[in-house]
């Protein structure tokens, strides 16, 4: 299926349904728009949602902000100067606080990480994560991350959904549009059986393009991995 622009998706979900503007608003099927990519982005972790962001750590520093625009971090990998390459293993607040009292006098090859929300500690503006030990070396970080992907709109009229997902998406906003209207329970779980059978296709495709690391794979949703796309800079 040729992929939607946010005009031809409305119409489709007019038609399907059989219901014209004047009961399918624009804010109405903006609603339904914006339900269905937020279902798919829990179900399935898109090319849209994987960014990276890489840097050189400074030796005896342990505390360094987010990219800013995260959704959430998925991992955190150190190369040192020999090309060795590890994750680091995400740990609470409470063992990293104990395991590091002495920022400074405890360095070494880190293992740890931690996750802080803004407003907590000396970091006030920004989330931001502590690694421990705090870095003997300059060793350099990449930073792998979500975020959550612009929505389909009347402002931004093609996403990555409506192009590599435009059956999956059609399907899980006629899901939403039917239960606005109260519709046959029968139309209801056929759409939902539709949906499910583009999405299990849609997360093979995914994970046929790129396999992820044990390390990286967590336990999330369908597993697969992305092309990655380098965001220059680690703020500090």
């Amino acid at each position: 299926m040729a992929g939607y622009t946010y005009a031809t998706l409305t119409t489709a979900i007019q038609n399907y349904t059989e219901v014209d503007s004047s009961l399918f608003t624009s804010t109405i099927i903006d609603d339904f728009i914006m339900a269905a990519e937020n279902r798919i982005n829990r179900d399935v972790a898109t090319d849209a949602q994987r960014k990276y962001q890489t840097a050189t750590l400074i030796v005896g520093q342990g505390t360094y902000n987010t990219p800013g625009n995260e959704d959430f971090i998925r991992a955190i990998k150190l190369t040192d100067s020999n090309n060795d390459m590890w994750y680091l293993q995400k740990v609470d607040q409470t063992f990293l606080d104990e395991y590091t009292q002495d920022e400074v006098a405890n360095t070494g090859k880190p293992r740890y990480y931690a996750m802080f929300q803004a407003g907590q500690g000396a970091q006030n503006n920004t989330n931001y994560y502590k690694i421990a030990p705090s870095p003997d070396a300059t060793y350099t970080i990449e930073v792998e991350y979500s975020i959550m992907p612009d929505q389909l709109s009347s402002g931004n009229t093609q996403t990555y959904l409506s192009q590599k997902f435009p059956s999956g998406l059609l399907y899980a906003c006629l899901i939403e549009a039917y239960g606005f209207l109260k519709g046959p329970m029968d139309m209801l779980t056929y759409y939902e059986n539709r949906y499910k059978q583009e999405v299990d296709k849609f997360g093979l495709e995914q994970l046929g393009r790129r396999r992820r690391g044990d390390y990286t794979s967590g336990t999330i949703r369908i597993p697969m991995n992305t092309p990655s796309t380098n965001d220059a800079g680690l703020i500090k």
